[in-house]
This record gives structure tokens, C-alpha cells and sequence, in this order.
């Protein structure tokens, strides 16, 4: 089968129309999922698939880069921080089979952005309507902790995906990290970040001109909701305010 590049840059097959943003997702996520680019990651997140935790020991891990997950015709993208070791990268699904997944997916549905309000398995029958689940590195990190260097190489993945969501008007950062590598990404793409920076806080925002506005929220990690750091109704404000913003708006 032949293929084109058209002047826009998209592949299509030779007398067909371009590729629509599904599947020119589908196409970077198997680019993604075949990635080894962090040796220091490969080998944990492999070495954690081989362990497992005594509670899933009988089931099979993904173990390999999680893509990102949900509607190609999202408003609203969330970026969390990094695959948990015995969550997404067993299950194969961003923020899926985790304590922080029960959280987000809560939220979301509640937002009447998900179809339900659990996430446990890649075919659980989870669907995200005017939503899009990524993370800034796409492997599970010894400790939670990705390096720079591994941010940093996983960001052509995050900004492919900038490209193909192009109807996104609100960014939702799960935590610091993900608040300063997007912001860090979006300005580096011409987008108007202030400077300085506004700092991490929650419910912080950052207009963006246009019409594109960055909110920033505690992670829903159980070191932030077993300390109420971060409470539900804290939670579900940061998704009123981005309906607020979003498809409405």
C-alpha cells in the first residue's frame, strides 16, 4: 500500500482523504508504546512487570510506554506525571488500576466527561467524551521520580499530541511536574506563558492568550489524599472551573 505526505504534512493513502486525528493518534501510539529511548526506565518498568505486586501476580503487565488515552475531539487534556508501577504500567492504561485513578476518573465522571467513575482495565468499557488522558513521561519511574533527561525525551510525544488535539482549550496539570514541563513546552510552541512563571499552587491559572487556559492541581496521589493535602470537593472545583472554561465558553 502506498503512502502520501499532502502539504499539511498529514499521510493519507495514495487517492484517499488525509488521516483523521484518531488515527494519526493510533499511529503515534504505536510509535510510543515501542519506545526504549530511557534505558534507566525500560529496566524498571520491566523489572517491576517481572516482580509484580502479590495482589496482581497473576496477571499479565503491560510493561512497556503507556500513550495517552480518550476523545481525539478533546476540550479538556490532562497531564499527569508518570505511569504507576503497579497501575498503568500493569493495566496498559493512563491512571488505570491505581488509588490516583480512582480519584481522577471519579472527578471526571462527575464532570460528565467519562462514561463511569472507575477505571480498572483497559477493556472495562471506559469512554472519555471531550477528554484526553496523558502524562509527561509515559514509563513508570523508580520512586515516582522521573529524571529531566527522561522528561525531556518523552516530550516529542506530548507535543505530537498538542498537534493532533487541536481543539483543546483547557490543560489541567496533575502536580509541579506536570505544570512545568507544559507550560515549559506550550511557550517553547509560542504560546504566551508569563514571566516568570506563575509558581505551582492549587487552582492556580494561566491565560494563555488565545483561548487556552493552563489549570494547575495537587496530584491525586495518595501522599497528597491520605494527608488531605488534596480533599474531593478541593478536587472537583479544579473541574467545575475548567467546564467553566471549556466547551461553554
Amino acid at each position: 500500500m502506498r503512502w502520501r505526505r499532502g502539504a499539511d504534512g498529514r499521510r493519507s493513502r495514495s487517492g484517499d482523504e488525509p488521516l483523521t486525528a484518531a488515527a494519526r493518534l493510533a499511529e503515534l501510539n504505536e510509535r510510543l508504546v515501542a519506545c526504549r529511548r530511557c534505558p534507566r526506565l525500560v529496566a524498571w518498568r520491566e523489572e517491576m512487570s517481572r516482580v509484580k505486586r502479590a495482589a496482581f501476580a497473576d496477571q499479565e503487565y503491560w510493561g512497556r510506554p503507556v500513550p495517552g488515552f480518550g476523545d481525539p475531539e478533546a476540550w479538556l487534556l490532562v497531564v499527569g506525571l508518570a505511569p504507576a508501577a503497579h497501575g498503568a504500567n500493569r493495566t496498559g492504561r493512563m491512571f488505570t488500576g491505581d488509588r490516583s485513578g480512582d480519584w481522577l476518573y471519579r472527578a471526571l465522571h462527575k464532570a460528565r466527561v467519562a462514561s463511569q467513575a472507575s477505571s480498572a482495565a483497559r477493556d472495562d468499557g471506559l469512554e472519555l467524551h471531550g477528554a484526553y488522558v496523558t502524562a509527561a513521561v509515559r514509563c513508570a519511574p523508580p520512586g515516582n521520580r522521573p529524571k529531566t533527561t527522561e522528561r525531556d525525551n518523552c516530550r516529542e510525544y506530548l507535543e505530537r499530541e498538542l498537534d493532533l488535539l487541536a481543539r483543546v482549550r483547557v490543560v489541567v496539570a496533575l502536580g509541579g511536574f506536570a505544570y512545568e514541563g507544559i507550560l515549559r513546552v506550550l511557550r517553547d510552541r509560542g504560546h504566551e506563558v508569563p514571566v516568570p512563571r506563575p509558581p505551582f499552587a492549587h487552582g492556580c491559572e494561566v491565560p494563555l492568550g488565545g483561548e487556552l487556559t493552563v489549570i494547575a492541581s495537587y496530584h491525586p496521589s495518595q501522599q497528597n489524599t491520605f494527608t488531605k493535602r488534596l480533599t474531593e470537593p478541593m478536587f472537583d472545583r479544579i473541574w467545575r472551573r475548567a467546564l467553566e472554561l471549556g466547551p461553554a465558553a
